[in-house]
């Protein structure tokens, strides 16, 4: 009796679709993860993008949050809005599970941090408000993981001395060292072109200009580790910061290799 419960539940577990696909599956959800997975954005954001009213929109949102694929982050630009953000890598692991739940074979395997063959040249700009921290570090991250195969630069609205912490992070987590950059502002490179400009802070997204030829725009909010408290205590937010960039840079890289090569 005891195993005919036991097949019964697993029977019952095994055709029962994967919470993902639940979530996943409903068409307006979906177009909300396909526009997350380009750039974090504000719900009135969304609302423009999904051409649907705002609580239809929040409502889906509270959802896919709940379900551990969508977070949610106070804007440290304006305190009123909220930024959405989707894991890619989470995502990735939860389709991977789904698929080896119908097949072994159907388990996906997760994307190399070298994000593949870049076959045409792409310039990349990262902009946070200092350029003392967080985009120096993508900016070092990105051309370590591309092997240089992709042209990066960064910069700042009000630029400020380099952060001990970011030099020491990327030298001792990455072998990557910082020490003879220099911060520069945003107007040094308004006049030249890029194929994406990443805001990776709240504020600087805020006053980002126009670029020549319409670079693609992608925000990333991610927190300041910056906080002002002693280097030995926000060390741990530095990491936490890089190992974020380093997550999000892969799954760009790869976005970058799957292009067609300009003709």
């Amino acid at each position: 009796m005891y195993f005919a419960i036991m097949i019964a539940q697993q029977s019952h577990s095994a055709s029962t679709p994967p919470a993902i696909l639940q979530l996943a599956g409903h068409p307006l959800r979906w177009r909300l993860l396909l526009e997350l997975s380009r750039s974090d954005r504000i719900v009135r954001e969304l609302t423009d993008l999904i051409g649907e009213p705002q609580n239809l929109v929040s409502y889906h949102l509270a959802k896919l949050r709940d379900g551990h694929l969508v977070s949610a982050k106070r804007s440290s630009a304006d305190r009123r809005d909220t930024y959405y953000g989707l894991d890619l890598a989470r995502v990735g692991e939860l389709l991977s599970g789904a698929g080896g739940a119908l097949h072994p074979g159907l388990r996906l395997t997760p994307p190399s941090p070298a994000g593949g063959t870049i076959t045409s040249p792409v310039k990349v700009l990262f902009l946070c408000t200092g350029n003392s921290a967080r985009s120096q570090m993508a900016e070092a991250l990105a051309r370590s993981l591309s092997g240089g195969a992709i042209e990066t630069h960064s910069a700042g609205s009000h630029p400020k001395p380099l952060h001990p912490n970011a030099v020491r992070v990327m030298r001792k987590e990455y072998g990557l060292d910082l020490s003879g950059h220099r911060p520069r502002h945003l107007d040094e490179f308004a006049k030249k072109r890029f194929d994406r400009v990443i805001s990776l802070c709240d504020r600087v997204r805020e006053v980002c200009p126009e670029f020549p030829g319409q670079p693609q725009t992608i925000h990333w909010s991610i927190a300041n580790p910056a906080t002002g408290e002693p280097d030995d205590v926000t060390y741990p937010l530095f990491q936490q910061v890089a190992t974020e960039l380093k997550s999000r840079i892969a799954f760009l890289l790869v976005a970058l290799a799957s292009q067609a090569p300009a003709t």
